[in-house]
């Protein structure tokens, strides 16, 4: 009797520096000043941070098409050291 082990996927981890602007038709746009080609938009704050994950993710496999390199400074490194990072807590 073998017993099946599950690979673990080793999620990849970036530290983005993003900027949330307020729109004056309501909602928001998340753009980050070291990727620029970094967009992305919501109805509400947590919604536009929110598709973050979906924006980079594009943007990283048109990167990887073109072949291009993401800044070393957004990567974890060492893949296992600690991450500092500030959050933004929506509250009503």
């Amino acid at each position: 009797m073998s017993i099946k082990t599950e690979e673990k996927k080793h999620e990849m981890l970036y530290k983005i520096p993003l900027v949330l602007d307020p729109q004056p038709e309501g909602g928001y746009t998340v753009t980050c000043p070291l990727l620029p080609e970094l967009i992305t938009e919501g109805d509400t704050a947590q919604e536009a941070l929110g598709n973050i994950p979906d924006a980079l993710e594009a943007l990283l496999d048109a990167y990887q098409q073109l072949g291009k390199t993401v800044p070393a400074v957004l990567k974890q490194n060492p893949p296992d050291s600690p991450i500092w990072l500030e959050s933004l807590v929506a509250l009503r």
